[in-house]
């Protein structure tokens, strides 16, 4: 049962912008801990579609090398934000 206004995500890019109203990204994040996370919260998408979400989402900003990158925000979230 859903309490309250709790928003559901029904894409990888919608359920990034989720995590990083609640201040997830505040701190660099392995994709291993992203992946937990959406997990813990029930959602499970693929591994090449989350992946992309994550490089083409324009508030999170990556480093590292390939399959050992983490994120973090560009900027902390605003009620302004789509």
């Amino acid at each position: 049962m859903r309490k309250g206004n709790n928003k559901i995500a029904k894409s990888a890019p919608d359920s990034l912008k989720l995590l990083w109203l609640k201040g997830f990204f505040k701190s660099w994040k392995k994709y291993a801990q992203v992946v937990k996370n959406l997990s813990d919260g029930g959602y499970n998408f693929s591994t090449p579609e989350l992946g992309m979400a994550l490089k083409r989402a324009k508030h999170l900003t990556r480093r590292g090398k390939r399959t050992n990158y983490e994120y973090i925000q560009k900027y902390p979230f605003t009620d302004n934000e789509k």
